[in-house]
């Protein structure tokens, strides 16, 4: 089925690729096909461990608590180049091994790219530590609040938002809804700059200690009367970590929820974004905050619900992460340059416009030779009526009415008396046209299932996954796209 299929299949597709960018109905496995990407929960020894973080020097320590939570996470790398963060907890935290590798392993089975995964655990003699991947871009608290260069942007602000409560809701969905001291610490960002949920939170610091670390201003009303953490408990600490987006700084909820009951909301509005957001975008997320924040617990919406209210609120969807936060970014070496073709170069810049002229120039030309089973049909009105939903999205498409185009292209797919790649193709592009990239690229991927040769789908494939972010993926897939242009031109 050609170069890509066996990797960019259309059931691949379907179970992980859809929810990717902003959508989670499912982030597990987070799209990622490499086996490497996701290794599989490990025990690892003591001695991999020290040897990964140079005999657990100080010189790799990323963070230490004080007195309330002793312990200290180091940066390591492990054989395989692998590099990890390492959580090594204090003598007496876990005295039960059994119970601590219980718990462990049932952290260490979750698997999404909402998280930054537990890939491992140690428990040799009153050793007790957890291992992650490690997340090479620091913490929201790093970028939110101790900023050098520029303030994290409003578009930043709200995909964090939406991650983290697509992690949380993932979480809830493989039965861990209990996040301990969910805080700006405890989000990171790994090398495509996009947040990630800490996985060490979803285990206590201690089999029996407290839940909560931080000031006594941030924790949930019923945390103070029970000393229990409930999923209610963990949607409370996420409406102050809104709280922390919207104004920079590290508000207690109580002088919040003063400010907001008073109609003050812009007081609490981070300076710093002065004109870079509307007042009706504040006043979503500051309601939204507010309805976390609910002092009783029954009240406060829960995971799904904030992930369906953050869909609805994200600017700037289709740039990458990297770019939002100003981090330099690695893309896939390439052992020499690729000759790109016109099309090709218009996929690599995402130049929408340029992509619409050579479609429109190449016409149908490539669906010659496409067979089409029509016999008596090609004289029934259903047939007709088929071939006008064509000739309308055409008329669509050449006149740049993108949403006409997509409603009169599905009409001719949905009709299914004729099969055409080209079609799939110009769909692929009006959903990208107006910003439905995951449409767009199932387009792609069912243009090259039904022309596999056809390294224009290649080529549109490589755009979607640029316009969701994937960058090492679509760099190759346009390899993959003029590999197969070159092969063609030969024959």
């Amino acid at each position: 089925m050609g170069a890509r299929c066996s990797k960019f299949s259309l059931c691949w597709f379907h179970s992980h690729l859809k929810p990717s960018v902003l959508e989670s109905s499912d982030l597990e496995n987070g799209g990622k096909n490499d086996r490497n990407a996701w290794p599989s929960f490990t025990e690892f020894s003591l001695e991999q461990l020290k040897a990964a973080t140079g005999g657990f020097s100080s010189d790799n320590i990323v963070s230490e608590h004080g007195e309330k939570a002793p312990n200290v996470v180091y940066k390591g790398k492990l054989d395989n180049d692998r590099w990890i963060a390492v959580k090594r907890f204090n003598k007496l935290a876990w005295p039960d091994s059994r119970q601590f590798l219980e718990e462990a392993r049932a952290v260490g089975s979750l698997r999404s790219e909402r998280l930054a995964n537990l890939i491992g655990c140690c428990y040799e003699g009153d050793e007790r530590l957890l291992v992650a991947e490690f997340m090479p871009h620091e913490t929201l608290a790093k970028h939110l609040f101790h900023w050098e260069t520029q303030p994290m942007k409003w578009a930043m602000r709200l995909r964090v938002a939406l991650y983290l409560a697509q992690a949380l809701e993932y979480c809830s969905s493989k039965g861990r809804a209990l996040y301990h001291d969910l805080n700006a610490y405890r989000i990171l960002f790994d090398k495509d700059g996009n947040p990630r949920l800490s996985c060490f939170g979803l285990m206590k610091n201690s089999r029996d200690g407290k839940s909560y670390s931080t000031n006594l201003a941030f924790t949930p009303p019923e945390y103070l009367r029970t000393g229990r953490v409930t999923p209610e408990s963990v949607v409370y600490s996420f409406g102050t970590l809104l709280l922390d987006l919207l104004s920079g700084k590290h508000i207690p909820p109580s002088h919040a929820l003063d400010l907001i009951r008073g109609k003050n909301f812009l007081m609490l509005m981070d300076s710093a974004l002065e004109g870079h957001f509307s007042n009706d975008d504040g006043t979503d997320l500051m309601r939204l905050a507010s309805r976390c924040l609910q002092y009783e617990a029954r009240e406060r919406p829960n995971a799904k619900s904030l992930v369906t209210a953050l869909m609805a609120l994200q600017k700037e969807a289709e740039v990458p992460s990297h770019v939002l936060m100003g981090i330099p970014h690695e893309t896939v070496p390439s052992t020499q340059p690729l000759s790109l073709t016109p099309f090709g170069e218009a996929c690599l810049r995402l130049d929408l416009t340029a992509i619409h002229e050579i479609l429109e120039k190449i016409g149908y030309k490539d669906d010659e030779g496409i067979a089409n089973e029509l016999s008596f049909q090609m004289w029934t009105s259903q047939m007709q009526d088929t071939l006008n939903s064509k000739k309308h999205g055409d008329t669509a498409f050449r006149a740049k009415d993108f949403s006409s185009a997509i409603d009169c292209y599905t009409q001719f797919i949905d009709g299914g008396t004729m099969v055409s790649p080209t079609v799939y193709a110009r769909r692929c592009l009006s959903y990208l046209m107006n910003e439905m990239p995951q449409e767009a690229l199932g387009d792609a991927m069912q243009a090259q299932v039904v022309s596999p040769e056809w390294p224009t789908a290649l080529y549109l494939q490589a755009a979607c996954l640029f316009s969701l972010g994937m960058e090492n993926d679509a760099q190759e897939t346009l390899k993959d796209g003029t590999n197969l242009e070159a092969k063609r031109n030969k024959n």
